[in-house]
């Protein structure tokens, strides 16, 4: 789903052709994948993921796409990067560094200590969406529930929140910090495989929704929100979605 979206996202960074970079966090490896296409058959790119089973698939999904040559993987932590000062001459992370729930400034500094003088220091991460059109008020009381808040954590420091990150960018000293916000969408008829990935988004951004929902709220939910509802959302025949991904992103000093 996030496909398109996020190869925009890397088309924005202009990685150099031939260059060599990080994935931290890098789960399954697809956007090593994308990030390899970026930097040409020449260009080398390393997937960090601290997770053996999701760097397993990793490494099959490379196989398979023929890139073994040009995308590996490592086992290791975003907190501690098992890479030497200025290996690399870019770092990305999407949905990982500032993102989680750990304080960014310090991971933001690790990531770009591995990066040579003049590289490049991207973080990106998926910062909105609107999955129940004509359906406001529900829709932003659920943003409000924990898991519409997830990962973000509430009572956080507003300046640890990942859109405050350009501020982070300056504050260790990256220079030309930049922000950009892409926005992708699906309308009716939906694919199989776009319908599949929407249903899986629905339930994994509000889990436990009836927790915090008052019973008329939660009634409509489990309407609109359930698959097996004859109400389901996405059977609307003049369904549409969005969503957004912001990138943040600046240069080494040197």
């Amino acid at each position: 789903m996030r496909e398109s979206i996020l190869r925009s996202v890397i088309e924005a960074i202009q990685l150099p052709a031939g260059s060599s970079g990080l994935d931290a966090g890098c789960g399954i490896g697809l956007q090593c994948l994308l990030l390899a296409e970026a930097v040409g058959f020449s260009g080398h790119v390393t997937g960090l993921d601290q997770a053996s089973g999701l760097l397993n698939c990793g490494e099959e999904l490379v196989k398979e796409a023929g890139l073994s040559q040009r995308i590996s993987f490592q086992k290791g932590d975003v907190t501690t990067l098992p890479f030497d000062n200025h290996t690399f001459d870019w770092a990305w992370s999407a949905d990982c560094i500032g993102y989680a729930p750990l304080e960014p400034l310090p991971l933001l500094k690790e990531l770009s200590r591995v990066v040579k003088p003049g590289g490049i220091v991207a973080i990106s991460g998926w910062s909105s969406e609107n999955l129940l059109p004509g359906y406001p008020r529900l829709e932003a009381r659920l943003r409000a529930i924990s898991g519409g808040l997830a990962p973000f954590i509430h009572g956080k420091k507003p300046e640890t929140h990942f859109l405050r990150a350009l501020g982070w960018f300056r504050d260790i000293g990256l220079k030309e910090p930049r922000v950009k916000t892409f926005a992708d969408g699906f309308y009716a008829p939906l694919s199989y495989e776009i319908r599949a990935a929407l249903t899986d988004l629905i339930e994994m951004r509000w889990p436990d929704a009836e927790r915090e929902l008052s019973s008329d709220d939660l009634s409509e939910f489990q309407r609109l929100c359930l698959p097996d509802s004859p109400d389901f959302i996405l059977n609307l025949s003049d369904y549409y979605a969005f969503f957004t991904h912001t990138l943040f992103w600046g240069y080494v000093a040197g």
